[in-house]
């Protein structure tokens, strides 16, 4: 696949910490997230007003969820010299109280490779171990807030 021998000129935020930033477009509730080379769009969704242009913090959340597991599993994968062919990862939950916060999270991975069943089944549970963004929730990752400047 001659497109992935392009991927290496974007993959550079390895090795050093993590940065990402959001800036509302034009006055509105949307915004745009940016992390490097890579965007989307954040809004709140239109009934709780937003113009529902794009992810809201939960979907980003069990986003981020996924997505690492996800990237992970193909990095173990490929670590036990395992090919992949598919991967489907579904993660569910929802928010309640006040302030709302993320009530008990899951997830299900759908999976297939060249590989036994056995090793497959162990492939995911590793991941599971050992997957840097659900291991960060589980384990209560400090946020803080550090900085508030009003302009204007």
């Amino acid at each position: 696949m001659a497109w992935l021998d392009d991927l290496s000129l974007v993959v550079k935020d390895r090795g050093v910490p993590f940065q990402v930033e959001f800036r509302n477009v034009a006055g509105q509730t949307a915004a745009i997230g940016s992390a490097g080379p890579y965007t989307l769009v954040v809004d709140r969704p239109v009934d709780g007003g937003g113009l529902g242009l794009g992810f809201n913090g939960g979907q980003l959340l069990y986003l981020a969820i996924g997505g690492c597991v996800s990237n992970d599993l193909f990095r173990e994968a490929a670590a036990r010299g395992i090919r992949l062919s598919i991967v489907r990862v579904v993660v569910r939950g929802d928010f309640s109280g006040e302030p709302a916060v993320s009530d008990r999270v899951s997830y299900d991975v759908e999976i297939a490779g060249d590989a036994t069943r056995a090793q497959l089944e162990e492939l995911a549970a590793h991941v599971d171990a050992i997957a840097e963004i659900p291991n960060s929730v589980r384990n209560g990752t400090e946020i803080k807030l550090a900085k508030v400047t009003v302009v204007g």
